[in-house]
């Protein structure tokens, strides 16, 4: 049995949605949300007892590379390029008061 679902239900959905919804609106979305519904029911018909739980459509694999030390750029090739340098550090103009 599917819900019921009338303007009150609608007007109740919207307000926790935090959406304005105009008479017109509601009266709109009232018959498609229903349709919705009887369909998800629709659905709770189906035997899914030997059905394994998806997370994805495809199988994911992780493609990272492996976390390794490295040796990094040397401080004075980095900073060779700047327009303004400080103390060893790229000097930017403050932009918070």
């Amino acid at each position: 049995m599917s819900p019921v679902i009338d303007s009150k239900n609608i007007e109740y959905v919207a307000k926790l949605a935090r959406i304005e919804l105009t008479l017109k609106e509601i009266e709109k979305i009232t018959p498609q949300l229903s349709k919705i519904l009887d369909y998800i029911n629709k659905l709770n018909e189906l035997d899914t007892e030997k059905v394994v739980p998806t997370t994805h459509v495809v199988d994911l694999k992780n493609v990272l590379r492996k976390d390794e030390v490295k040796k990094s750029l040397d401080r004075k090739k980095a900073l060779q390029n700047t327009p303004d340098k400080e103390d060893g550090c790229f000097k930017v103009p403050k932009i918070i008061s």
